[in-house]
């Protein structure tokens, strides 16, 4: 099998040759059809995360995540063997030939978190696909047990690929918000994850969002993409840009970029009451006033990813919905790095999805 690994921080991904791995215990091989390359991509081959406040960036191999590791954790592939100890039992419908969606956030399966089916909050043994084993970006990849594998029944794998990161991380997120769907929201980001949100929101019920990103093209795709209104995050006046548009309070923020200019933002435009869910992992440190947590009755929470049921959830709702896919630009396995390049420089709109 061909795969492309992160060797060595930040430095170009290595083209590497080696035997197709056959399944063993309960493990299913998946020939690669699609994955999508994440800007959480860009952190594990970066090495970390920007912690801001002048604190040592955020290790991630501090964190267990060890090299050489092949990246990507969006992967569709079409099922080639089971490993002799899958019973028919485990798979659930699917069989070789089958064409299914990785879910890749897994843990150590064992702890009351794992076995009450939240396994990417996992703090014993984190072991997500494409972060701490091998993941996507390559021809073949193996997967645990077959109960991690979502059969598209006919989704197009290079358009589905990003439902299992930017598409259930979206979701989760705009779960934590239902209650505020009768009310615009406010959307931080127009990349992959923005344009996600979206189209997941008004399928959710929304009544729509106002979509802030410093990038105008970016900007210009939420707003095809059925945005209510945009904002230039730079502009000066972007919070009364924020307020005007919204024509009422913000009772909700979703910040998939998450850097402190847009936490600040999110944070100042919530009336009192309100809800910031970050989501984005730019990073640096918060800069609001604590008093105004309080004072405001905010509420700041987190979001990672999302969870099996989530996932399935969300597959499910794109079929009876019939939910437009996001941008994708295809490219072949062989240009891994060119497209973390231009993610990196904020050249792509929607997705890069690799094509073994």
């Amino acid at each position: 099998m061909k795969s492309f690994q992160v060797t060595d921080f930040n430095a170009p991904l290595k083209e590497v040759d080696q035997p197709t791995p056959q399944p063993s215990g309960t493990q299913v091989l998946i020939k690669v059809k699609a994955a999508g390359v994440c800007h959480s991509d860009l952190h594990i081959w970066e090495g970390g995360y920007e912690l801001g406040h002048g604190r040592k960036p955020l290790s991630l191999k501090d964190r267990g995540v060890s090299l050489p590791r092949t990246m990507g954790h969006e992967t569709v592939g079409e099922i080639v063997a089971f490993g002799p100890d899958v019973k028919d039992s485990d798979k659930g419908g699917l069989k070789v030939g089958t064409v299914a969606l990785a879910y890749p956030w897994l843990g150590c399966g064992k702890c009351p978190t794992c076995l009450a089916d939240d396994e990417n909050m996992c703090a014993i043994k984190p072991n997500a696909i494409g972060v701490y084993c091998d993941g996507g970006y390559a021809d073949h990849m193996t997967v645990p047990h077959p109960k991690y594998l979502i059969d598209l029944k006919g989704l197009d794998p290079v358009t589905a690929a990003p439902y299992a990161c930017s598409g259930v991380t979206t979701y989760s997120a705009l779960k934590k918000v239902a209650k505020d769907f009768d009310t615009p929201i406010v959307i931080f980001g127009a990349g992959g994850l923005g344009l996600m949100a979206l189209s997941l929101l008004k399928a959710m019920g929304g009544k729509g969002a106002i979509v802030v990103d410093i990038d105008a093209r970016k900007r210009e795709a939420a707003e095809k993409a059925g945005a209510l209104a945009t904002v230039d995050g730079k502009a000066p006046d972007a919070l009364q840009q924020l307020a005007q548009k919204a024509g009422g309070p913000i009772r909700a923020v979703i910040d998939l970029v998450g850097n402190a200019q847009t936490t600040q933002l999110g944070f100042d435009c919530l009336t009192k009451g309100g809800k910031l869910i970050i989501v984005g992992l730019f990073g640096g440190g918060a800069t609001f006033a604590l008093p105004l947590i309080p004072i405001k009755a905010v509420t700041i929470q987190g979001s990672y990813v999302g969870n099996l049921r989530e996932t399935r959830e969300l597959l499910d709702l794109v079929r009876t919905k019939n939910i437009p896919p996001i941008p994708v630009t295809p490219m072949p396995l062989a240009r891994a790095n060119d497209a973390l390049l231009d993610l990196q420089k904020g050249k792509l709109v929607g997705r890069a999805v690799l094509t073994p």
